[in-house]
């Protein structure tokens, strides 16, 4: 039993109100989570009492932005545990991160007979980035087969891994599935053959406590979005020695050091990433969001959103004609089902009805969806402010669909 949604639910104004007549119960997290009074109060400060643009002017105002915003780029590097401060990059969020690495640092590397290798369970905004660079540099995109259950082993990343790759990309967290893959010990294999690893965090940060020493990952992209934080901002981890080798993808003001007519060079990272006024905002409502998270600490909410997933996988078990995806265990805060021949989005409308908000379709994940035979699935994703009753109130409202459904069949 977990006590933590019943305790910190106060916090999170949104989920007091009712839906269709019904308490609202917020099972979609996974594609965006709700937000707490304090990172609410947090952007509502800044803007009321700090907003200028930063390192730029020498007035007040502009000094107390800039201190937010920077002080938002040391949260975010002791979040993760990174070496140096420099070594995080604001984004608007994981696809813009991944992009990044994959133009800036995996055009410049790759060549013709090189190899990136990925997994099936990808979501797109990482697969079609890696999908353009082979196509721009003659690079082969090879897979990591999926176990029946949908996770990898690592004699599969073994055999798929070779001298050859010069990328190995992957979600710590599938988006789909809810399992989490093995990030320290295929980065390992990924290094003895001098590949780099990419971690797409999107759906692990929230959820787990990441440190990217540990992981001895190259990069992690993550979405502030989804641990509590606003929407338009994210973070790439890089380590230091491959940023400073790393171009700019985008060009303008703040990120350079000289310009003249003819050419220009650009100063060092973090900075030569951030062109243009950046998502000051944005950042300061994300290191709200971590330290919220922190306070109430990464190992209890990883416990609490693991135990929501397990209870709601043997209660949705006992449904007849239910189809659960993933494996049983090593799953994060996600379950994803279909019901009988009946399409996700009618499921999902169904008990919408009754105030419960899952997530349904291919979940940018068409790949998987092809490799589980199905056109679209239906998607229950738990957080920190879920509770038990939360899991009961899914159980039913899908009990109520399957009578529904039967009646109109």
């Amino acid at each position: 039993m977990s006590s933590l949604g019943l305790e910190i639910r106060e916090q999170f104004p949104i989920l007091h109100q009712e839906v269709n007549g019904h308490p609202l119960v917020y099972l979609d997290s996974g594609a965006s989570s709700q937000k707490p009074r304090a990172v609410i109060e947090a952007i509502k400060r800044y803007y009321e009492n700090d907003h200028a643009n930063v390192h730029r002017g020498v007035h007040t105002l502009g000094s107390r932005a800039t201190d937010a915003y920077e002080e938002a780029r040391d949260k975010v590097a002791a979040f993760l545990n990174a070496k140096f401060r420099e070594e995080i990059i604001f984004t608007r969020g994981t696809t813009t991160a991944l992009n990044l690495v994959a133009s800036s640092y995996a055009r410049s590397v790759c060549r013709e007979g090189d190899e990136i290798v990925l997994t099936p369970m990808e979501h797109h905004s990482n697969l079609i980035p890696w999908q353009q660079v082979a196509k721009a540099t003659g690079a082969t995109l090879k897979y990591i087969p999926l176990q029946p259950d949908g996770t990898i082993t690592l004699q599969d990343a073994e055999n798929a891994i070779t001298d050859k790759t010069k990328i190995v990309s992957m979600t710590y967290v599938s988006n789909v599935l809810g399992v989490m893959n093995p990030i320290q010990e295929v980065a390992a294999i990924a290094h003895r053959h001098g590949a780099k690893m990419v971690v797409d965090g999107a759906q692990s940060t929230p959820h787990v406590k990441v440190d990217v020493q540990q992981l001895d990952c190259d990069f992690y992209a993550f979405s502030g979005h989804k641990m509590c934080g606003p929407t338009g901002i994210g973070a790439l981890y890089g380590k230091k020695e491959l940023l400073e080798r790393m171009e700019p993808i985008e060009f303008g003001g703040e990120m350079i050091d000289r310009v003249d007519l003819y050419e220009s060079t650009f100063k060092d990272p973090p900075e030569r990433f951030e062109g243009g006024t950046p998502i000051i905002a944005g950042a300061v409502g994300l290191g709200a969001a971590i330290d919220f998270l922190t306070e109430i600490g990464m190992d209890r909410i990883h416990a609490h959103d693991a135990y929501l997933a397990k209870i709601a996988y043997e209660q949705l078990s006992q449904i007849d004609g239910l189809t659960i995806y993933g494996p049983r265990d090593n799953r994060t805060g996600i379950v994803t089902f279909n019901m009988k021949d009946i399409h996700a989005h009618d499921v999902a409308t169904v008990i919408d009805q009754e105030g419960v908000a899952i997530r349904a379709g291919h979940h940018c994940c068409q790949p998987l969806m092809r490799w589980l035979n199905v056109n679209a699935t239906a998607r229950a994703s738990f957080y920190l402010y879920n509770t038990e009753d939360d899991v009961a109130k899914l159980a039913a409202a899908l009990r109520n669909a399957e009578q529904f459904f039967d009646n109109i069949g």
